[in-house]
C-alpha cells in the first residue's frame, strides 16, 4: 500500500499563509458591508464565539478524553475539562486571542468606519508584532526587515490616507480607530504568546474559544438583562445571525485562526504579520468588485509598497533556519511559562 503523501513544512506554511489572507481579506470586507445592518458589534462578537464554539467545543471535549485515555501524563486540561491547555496558558492566549481581540474590533466598527478598520488593525499590525517580539522574544530587528516594516506603514497610509486625515476632525471617530489599534495590538499579543509556548495550531484554536465561551457569554447576558448593553439578536433577520455565526465564528476563528498558528510556527510572528499587510490593499480591492466603492490611484500605489515591503520583511538572512516549532504537550508549557 503507497504511503500518504506528506506535505513539506514549507508548502504547509505557504499554504496557511494564503488561506489566513484570504479570510482576513473577507473579514474586512464583509464587515464594510455588516456595518450597517441589523447586529451590533457586541451581537457580531457573540455571534463569532458561538459559532466558533459549536465546532471547537466539542472538539476540546473530545481530545481531552483521548489525552486522559491515553493517561501518559504529557498533556494537561482545564476549564472542565474543554480546553486542551493548561488553564494559564488558556487564560492568557484566550483573553488576547479570543476575548479582547473580538470585543475590541467590533466595538470599533460602532464608532468608526470600516475604512479606518481596514487600514489600522492588519496596517498596524508588523509594528505591534515587531516591538512585542523584540522585548519578549529577543528577536533582532534587522535593518532589511526596519526598511520593510517602513515600506508596509507607507503602503498602509497610502491606501488609508484619505479617511485617516479626518479621524480626529471631532466626534468619536478617534475612539474606534484607537480600539482597532487596541485589537491589533492584542493580535500581535497572541502571536507572540503561541510562538512563546509553541502551541499546537488546533489546541491553541480551541483554547481561546472555550475560554471566550466562558468569559464572554456570560458577562454579555448579565449586561444585556441589565440594560448596559443592547442586544439586536433577537429581532435581526435569522438568515444574517446563522450567516454571521458561520463566518465570523467557523471561518474567522476555525480556520483562519489555525492557519494563522501555522504560519507563525513557519514563518515567526513578524514575518508573519508581514504577510497579513498584504489585507488592507486587498480588501480595498475586494471592495471595489464587491461592494462598488471606487478604485483610486493610492489603492494601487499602497498594494505595490505593501507588497515591496514583503520582499525585504520576509527575506531569510544568510544560513536562518525557518521557524518551525514542535508542537509542545501541556504540562511542558507550564514549565516554560516560568
Amino acid at each position: 500500500m503507497p504511503a500518504t503523501p506528506r506535505f513539506s513544512p514549507r508548502t504547509l506554511g505557504i499554504g496557511a499563509a494564503v488561506v489566513t489572507v484570504l479570510v482576513w481579506t473577507a473579514f474586512i470586507v464583509i464587515a464594510r458591508a455588516s456595518a450597517g445592518r441589523s447586529l451590533t458589534p457586541f451581537d457580531l462578537a457573540l455571534a463569532r464565539i458561538c459559532g466558533a464554539s459549536l465546532v471547537l467545543v466539542p472538539w476540546g471535549a473530545w481530545m481531552v478524553m483521548k489525552d486522559l485515555r491515553q493517561k501518559d501524563g504529557s498533556t494537561a486540561s482545564s476549564l472542565f475539562g474543554l480546553s486542551p491547555l493548561s488553564l494559564r496558558v488558556t487564560a492568557i492566549a484566550g483573553i488576547f486571542g479570543g476575548v479582547a481581540y473580538a470585543a475590541l474590533a467590533y466595538s470599533g466598527f460602532f464608532f468608526a468606519p470600516a475604512g479606518h478598520a481596514s487600514v489600522l488593525m492588519p496596517g498596524s499590525l508588523p509594528l505591534w508584532t515587531t516591538l512585542l517580539a523584540a522585548l519578549v522574544l529577543r528577536d533582532r530587528i534587522t535593518p532589511g526587515r526596519a526598511f520593510g516594516l517602513a515600506l508596509i506603514v507607507a503602503g498602509d497610509l497610502v491606501v488609508g490616507g484619505r479617511s485617516l486625515l479626518h479621524a480626529f476632525e471631532g466626534g468619536e471617530v478617534w475612539k474606534g480607530d484607537l480600539l482597532f489599534m487596541s485589537a491589533a495590538f492584542c493580535w500581535a499579543c497572541y502571536s507572540v504568546v503561541a510562538r512563546r509556548h509553541g502551541l499546537d495550531a488546533v489546541r491553541a484554536t480551541i483554547a481561546i474559544t472555550v475560554f471566550a465561551l466562558l468569559a464572554y457569554v456570560p458577562v454579555y447576558g448579565l449586561l444585556v438583562a441589565g440594560g448596559a448593553v443592547v442586544s439586536r439578536i433577537g429581532s435581526a433577520p435569522w438568515g444574517e445571525v446563522a450567516f454571521q455565526m458561520l463566518f465570523q465564528g467557523v471561518g474567522s476563528v476555525v480556520i483562519s485562526g489555525i492557519t494563522f498558528t501555522k504560519m507563525i510556527q513557519y514563518f515567526g510572528p513578524v514575518r508573519s504579520t508581514m504577510i497579513t499587510a498584504l489585507v488592507p490593499g486587498l480588501s480595498a480591492f475586494g471592495a471595489v468588485i464587491w461592494l462598488g466603492e471606487p478604485l483610486y490611484w493610492n489603492l494601487v500605489a499602497g498594494l505595490l509598497l505593501v507588497t515591496a515591503g514583503i520582499l525585504f520583511g520576509v527575506q531569510k538572512q544568510a544560513g536562518a533556519r525557518p521557524a518551525v516549532m514542535p508542537a509542545v504537550p501541556a504540562t511542558a508549557l507550564g514549565r516554560r511559562d516560568a
